[in-house]
């Protein structure tokens, strides 16, 4: 029988300089005993401000080595390997790097990236949310787990959280106050529209929180009346009995422009064309469809008008 590689659980954490990746590897190394003694390798491979002590994680079987970027190759990783055989490794990710270089390398065996954390400071998000919006999305849409450090009572929570929603649907949102304490994200998104109106009326520029609020939250919009504008998509597996009412979205960059919408159910499809604009109004029902791998809002229509194109035709999250 042939013997099967033994599993060597590998954890990345990502985040952009200072954004307390170091302190959190510290904390989940040393102060959570998360290795338990077991042979540790830990690949770091930026240097800020905070530091390891490697005398202490000696002591504990946790081998430091950094590397740069030409490191971050099959040779190296092999001999790293070889030199410490750890159980479990740990890298710390810089977060200047496409995060595809390190799925793209063929890694020693037994190697499996298990988890993936990003941190982000909460005080320095929207700067580098702005800025580099593309990697911000890229940390992100990797991510098992979302860490937002540094939360204080005005911290924008609901900002914080949308820019993780639309870009992943798996990863939990925790957010850590200064004094390290951390709460999970409870799913909640502040609506900007009254969900206990007879009709409920999405703004334009409200679709975005729609479509995330009504994906993860389907129950809570079951049997609700909804009105709102949209682009028609006509998917050939619906044979003319159901549309997709929705708009294009921008989650991270010009070049990352996707369509979101939902199924609506209408006796009016074979006369709508791909693309035009439409007020839709529908009563929604929670039903499983593939496109959700479970139970999701699908929509049945009440009215459906033709209408002009929003002032943005994109949404913007």
């Amino acid at each position: 029988m042939r013997k099967q590689e033994k599993e060597i659980p590998v954890f990345v954490f990502m985040g952009f300089l200072e954004s307390g990746k170091t302190q959190f590897c510290r904390e989940t190394l040393v102060d959570r005993d998360f290795t338990q003694g077991e042979p540790t390798l830990l690949l770091v491979t930026e240097e800020g401000v905070e530091e390891y002590d490697e005398d202490e994680l000696n002591k504990r079987n946790i081998s430091v080595v950094y590397l740069e970027e030409e490191d971050l190759n099959t040779e190296k990783l092999l001999d790293l390997q070889d030199e410490y055989k750890p159980t479990q490794v740990m890298i710390e990710y810089n977060g200047m790097w496409q995060l595809n270089k390190l799925f793209e390398i063929r890694v020693p065996k037994g190697w499996t990236i298990v988890q993936v954390i990003t941190l982000i400071d909460s005080t320095t998000f929207t700067v580098y949310n702005n800025n580099m919006k593309s990697l911000m999305a890229e940390h992100i849409q990797n991510a098992d787990m979302v860490v937002y450090n540094r939360c204080t009572e005005d911290t924008d929570i609901n900002t914080m959280r949308m820019a993780v929603k639309p870009t992943t649907r798996r990863a939990q949102i925790v957010y850590e106050n200064v004094n390290g304490q951390a709460q999970i994200d409870n799913g909640e998104i502040e609506i900007p529209y009254d969900l206990d109106a007879d009709v409920v009326e999405i703004e334009d520029e409200d679709f975005g929180i729609f479509y995330i609020d009504a994906s993860d939250n389907p129950e809570k919009y079951a049997d609700k009346v909804v009105k709102f504008k949209g682009q028609v998509y006509c998917p050939p597996q619906y044979k003319g009995k159901a549309f997709v009412p929705g708009r294009f979205a921008m989650t991270c960059c010009a070049e990352d422009i996707t369509f979101l919408g939902f199924k609506c159910v209408s006796m009016e499809t074979p006369n709508l064309k791909d693309r035009e604009w439409v007020t839709v109004t529908a009563k929604i029902k929670v039903e499983f469809y593939k496109e959700f791998d479970g139970e999701g809002p699908v929509l049945y229509a009440q009215k459906i008008e033709k209408a002009e194109k929003a002032k943005e035709e994109v949404v913007y999250f």
